[in-house]
């Protein structure tokens, strides 16, 4: 479901400058509509864990970047292994 700006930045409590830096690093990567940035709950999510790896924990920008890399190989691969879980069931 995607929500727009206005409600992520009041969901996430961080300001639209930080938002526009964060998608320049690639932290946060929407889907880009015809008309408009399109962020969704998973957005809002990442927004949470790169403020608390931040400013909770002390995380530099490197250190944010090593971190959502690893995450996001970690869902690919859990997006992998289910679907060859399907095949297998399936085959």
């Amino acid at each position: 479901m995607n929500i727009d700006v206005e409600d992520f930045l009041s969901q996430s409590g961080i300001r639209r400058e930080t938002l526009t830096v964060w998608i320049e690093k690639a932290w946060i990567t929407p889907a880009h509509g015809v008309t408009c940035v399109e962020l969704t709950e998973v957005d809002v999510a990442r927004a949470y864990l790169v403020r608390d790896l931040s400013d909770d924990l002390g995380v530099n920008e490197e250190g944010i970047d090593v971190a959502l890399h690893l995450l996001d190989q970690i869902h690919g691969l859990r997006r992998l292994l289910a679907q060859l879980r399907g095949e297998i069931k399936g085959g």
